[in-house]
């Protein structure tokens, strides 16, 4: 099966460490969600870690809760997150050498019945709100900096 991935990248003004901090604080997801689909965190811990389990309240519509567990976990570069459904969103983070980190988000369907995604047109709202959510995260951190 061909993989099946829709990602976008930023440059933020802020080491990795500082932007990992963030991403790994699901409290913090609502902040920068672009989908405005997160709503708040119902359960899970402060920090995330592999294998770490979190509740988020969601709306698309209607109001639903999804618990999610992240799936990959390398500290300052990389977490990964899934539910139910197989696919993923994963968080990259390269430092530069001018002390600024290029973040890319990643909505990975290729664990997924991707035709079935296709179909219902997730790709492209996912890409859409990768677009929106990279400046909200990047304002977010560069002004707390």
């Amino acid at each position: 099966m061909a993989t099946k991935k829709v990602a976008r990248s930023v440059v933020i003004a802020a080491p990795a460490e500082e932007i990992f901090d963030v991403l790994a604080s699901p409290y913090r997801h609502p902040d920068f969600d672009g989908s405005s689909t997160v709503k708040g965190q119902i359960h899970g811990p402060d920090r995330l870690e592999l294998g770490a389990e979190f509740g988020m309240d969601m709306r698309l519509g209607v109001g639903y809760r999804m618990t999610n567990r992240v799936v990959e976990f390398v500290p300052d570069r990389l977490i990964a997150w899934r539910h139910l459904g197989a696919h993923r969103w994963r968080w990259e983070l390269e430092p530069l050498a001018d002390g600024t980190t290029r973040v890319t988000e990643t909505f990975d369907y290729s664990y997924a019945m991707s035709f079935a995604y296709q179909l219902a047109g997730w790709p492209s709202r996912n890409a859409r709100a990768i677009e929106q959510t990279l400046p909200r995260l990047k304002l977010l951190v560069e002004d707390a900096a």
